[in-house]
Order: structure tokens, then C-alpha cells, then sequence
């Protein structure tokens, strides 16, 4: 069914933009993060040896490439193409959802995350006065928070940066209850990609592998010299961090900058998997985040329409607010943690999730102590 579908919508799409239904379009395709992503197009006919013969998946992929530069938003976009309409369906509960997951309705779920999974366990916010981190970064006059993280700036003064840095860095803070239900997803061969918004590395340290993370602003795993671009393993910038130091290069002395997204520069490769992805997702999580940083915030309208969406967060964001509600948008309002808690008691798990904490912390004391 899905495929007839698609590949009508698909056909539709390039008539519109060709004018022509006796075109196709065949894809060469890039491995990004062990998935693959389309490079570039060109046109083939329908039938023969040149038809490309990819799956229903990839012709969604297909057809966002196309359009997704002109389409790209949450009010006027290709995504709603391949959704049906919502007419008078029962709306759908917490319940619904967590019963047909254990039905195994649900394979790919796609989980999008924010600062509010990170806050409880204790990260600072850099941008509130009266934060110590507040207000220790204030000592190298910056012009405004938001300042640390604007390449130009960094270039000029990298030592703010750095002072973040040292607070946020990996293995300061340890996952809670929203990063540990991510992992059972994944435990559980449920998780098909989660998408982060944020640099503490939690996702990792909780045991999430990097094949099924995308870390959409970056990431303190890698880093890269700013002068001559060698690439290093964001351990190797540890000490120095640590020690309050401005990493540099041992080759050209250029100063070395975790793989971090700045303000102006390009998104990882890995964050253009969703062109595969949320096509073939079959159930959305969005929790802790307030939807407002583009482009992250648009991917939560970048699911077919049949596929429900649940939201666990302190306030309604994004499409959410702005777009007529949906059936299968299921909202969970209040405390991030205390909803994934109902979320996990709906699905039965929550024992074998308090199992699963208590030996993950268990080791992260022991390396904590071996170092």
C-alpha cells in the first residue's frame, strides 16, 4: 500500500517539476555514518536496464533531496505528501501508543532531544545570571552569552569557549532516567535514530552507539585544528581542557576546536540522515526542547502524517503549537523526567529500566575511579 503511495506522490512531484512522466531520477549514493545518504541525481527512463530499482524508503529519500532546499519548512513542505488526512480519528493516548510499541506496531522510532533531557542531571545553563557558570564566564567580558559559540569570536578569544568547556565536558555529569530510556529503546532493537541537540555527550555515556546518534550541533568526541584541519580524538584535547588550557596543534600551533557546531558554520553529515530516516519512522518521540534552532526544530514536522508524535516536555513547541492538532499527536506536559517515567510504567519497563541504570552507574563509578 505504502508503495503505490509513494511512488505516485514521487511521480506527481517530478511531473510538476519537469514536466515530463517519462522521467525518472537514479541517485549515487554516500555512506554517512554507516547509512546512505544521496549525493547527486540524474535522469533515467522509467522502464529498462537504467531504472533505478531502489526501495520505497529510498524514493522518499529520493524525492526530499529534490525538494528539500525550496520545501524545507514546517507550513509549506513536501513532507505532508506523503500523509493522509486526519478527518474526525480518535485521538490518540499515551496508552494507544505504549500498546501497540508492545505489539511491535512500532520499529523505528525516531527520538529528537534537547537541553530538558540534559538539565537534570545537573548541567548548568550558561546564559542564567546567577549561575556560577554565569558568572565565571563573565570574567572574560564577553558581549553576550551566546557570543561563545559564534565562530569570529572564537577565532578572537577562544578562552570562554574553553571555560564552558571544562564545565560541559564529558564524564562531569552523568545520564538520568530520559537518557537510559533512550538506550533501552535501543536495547531493545526499537530505536531507529535519535537526534540530539546537545554537546555533553550524555547520549554516549549512557551507552547509545554512535551508528544510531546523531549529534545534530556537534560533539566533544572529535576535534579538528582551526589552521591546518587535522582531525583529532577529542580525548586528546582532554588535559589541556581540563587544565584550563587552549588546546594547540602540534604541527602548525593552530588552535584546536572540538568538533562543536559554532554559529556559522556547517551541520555534521550525520544530521543529513533524517533524509532517510523520517520518511520510514514509524513512531516520533520529541522530549526536552523548545524547538526554536533551525533546522533541528523543523525535523519535527518531517514525519508522514499517519505517524504519531509524542512530545514530553515543559511546554508545547514547534508544530505543536503553530499547526492544527493532530489525532496521533499524543502530549505529555510538565516535568521531562516524570513523563518519560509514565511513558516507561505504560510500556511495563520500568523495572528492567531501574535494572539497567543501577548497573550503568555502577560503571561509570568504577571508571571514575580508575582514572
Amino acid at each position: 500500500k505504502m508503495t503505490s503511495v509513494i511512488s505516485d506522490q514521487f511521480r506527481m512531484l517530478l511531473h510538476r517539476k519537469f514536466k515530463s512522466t517519462t522521467k525518472l531520477l537514479s541517485v549515487r549514493k554516500l555512506k554517512v555514518c554507516n547509512a546512505p545518504l544521496y549525493s547527486e541525481v540524474a535522469y533515467v527512463t522509467p522502464t529498462g536496464p537504467g531504472f533505478p530499482q531502489q526501495g520505497k524508503e529510498e524514493y522518499v529519500g529520493l524525492g526530499l533531496k529534490l525538494w528539500h532546499r525550496r520545501c524545507f519548512s514546517t507550513s509549506h513542505s513536501v513532507w505532508g505528501v506523503f500523509g493522509g488526512k486526519d478527518g474526525d480519528q480518535k485521538q490518540q493516548t499515551l496508552e494507544d501508543v505504549a500498546r501497540l510499541i508492545k505489539h511491535n506496531e512500532y520499529r523505528r522510532i525516531v527520538v529528537m532531544a534537547g537541553a530538558g533531557i540534559s538539565t537534570p542531571s545537573g548541567i548548568p545553563d550558561f546564559r542564567s545570571p546567577g549561575s556560577g557558570l554565569y558568572d565565571n564566564l563573565q570574567q572574560y567580558d564577553i558581549p553576550y552569552p551566546e557570543a561563545i559559540f559564534e565562530i569570529n569570536y572564537f577565532h578572537h578569544n577562544p578562552k570562554p569557549f574553553f571555560a564552558l568547556a571544562k564545565e560541559l565536558y564529558p564524564g562531569n555529569y552523568k545520564p538520568n532516567y530520559a537518557h537510559y530510556f533512550i538506550r533501552l529503546l535501543h536495547d531493545k532493537g526499537l530505536l531507529h535514530r535519535i537526534y540530539t541537540q546537545n554537546i555533553d555527550g550524555l547520549e554516549r555515556l549512557a551507552g547509545i552507539p554512535s551508528t544510531k546518534l546523531v549529534e545534530a550541533h556537534g560533539t566533544f568526541a572529535t576535534a579538528t585544528c582551526t589552521v591546518c584541519r587535522t582531525s583529532y580524538p577529542g580525548e586528546d584535547l582532554r588535559a589541556d581542557i581540563l587544565e584550563s588550557k587552549v588546546p594547540k596543534c602540534p604541527t602548525c600551533k593552530g588552535v584546536i576546536k572540538p568538533d562543536v557546531v559554532f554559529f556559522g558554520e556547517e551541520l555534521p553529515q550525520c544530521f543529513f540522515l533524517y533524509l532517510t530516516d523520517f520518511p520510514v519512522a514509524d513512531l516520533l518521540v520529541v522530549m526536552g526542547t523548545s524547538l526554536e534552532v533551525e533546522p533541528f526544530a523543523s525535523l519535527a514536522g518531517a514525519v508522514r502524517n499517519s505517524v504519531p508524535r509524542v512530545l514530553i516536555n515543559r511546554d508545547l513547541v514547534g508544530p505543536f503549537v503553530y499547526r492544527a492538532p493532530r489525532h496521533n499527536d499524543v502530549l505529555e506536559l510538565g516535568d521531562v523526567v516524570s513523563g518519560v517515567e509514565r511513558f516507561a510504567d505504560k510500556l511495563g519497563w520500568k523495572e528492567e529500566l531501574n535494572k539497567l541504570i543501577a548497573v550503568e552507574t555502577g560503571k561509570l563509578k568504577i571508571n571514575k575511579k580508575e582514572e
